[in-house]
């Protein structure tokens, strides 16, 4: 079963530099590219990709980040009517994450991140290696 899945910025960030072809993050994109997981995302997350991704630091091509942005966008699930959020967070560009999220959760949406301490302690925003954990026990 597929499953809706909110990628942090830096989930993307690290699958793509890493060299460990096993590492969890890595596993996310192979299932966003064999379909087996659902991005969703909204045109400020979309906006975000690109930015962070075209840093000079990560030295990845245009090619690539192009591409993903678009396997996204090609397979996701773009949200519009976002929800609110009335938690306090640290970083104020992650609340547009959770919000679509919460937008989303009546679709059982997790959200993958490296960075949880930067989200309210909930059971579906998880970690790369919990959620590989989740969807190989699928």
């Amino acid at each position: 079963m597929k499953k809706y899945v909110v990628i942090d910025t830096n989930v993307l960030v690290s699958a793509l530099i890493t060299r460990n072809e096993n590492a969890p993050t890595v596993k996310i994109l192979k299932y966003l590219s064999q379909n087996k997981i659902i991005p969703v995302y909204s045109s400020e997350i979309v906006k975000e990709y690109y930015e962070v991704l075209r840093r000079e630091k990560f030295k990845l091509s245009e090619e690539i980040v192009s591409a993903l942005t678009k396997d996204i966008i090609n397979n996701g699930l773009e949200v519009r009517n976002i929800v609110e959020v009335k938690e306090e967070m640290p970083d104020p560009k992650d609340v547009i994450f959770y919000a679509v999220t919460l937008t989303t959760r009546d679709k059982d949406t997790f959200l993958v991140t490296g960075n949880g301490k930067h989200f309210p302690e909930k059971y579906f925003i998880v970690t790369p290696a919990k959620l590989t954990d989740i969807l190989e026990k699928n």
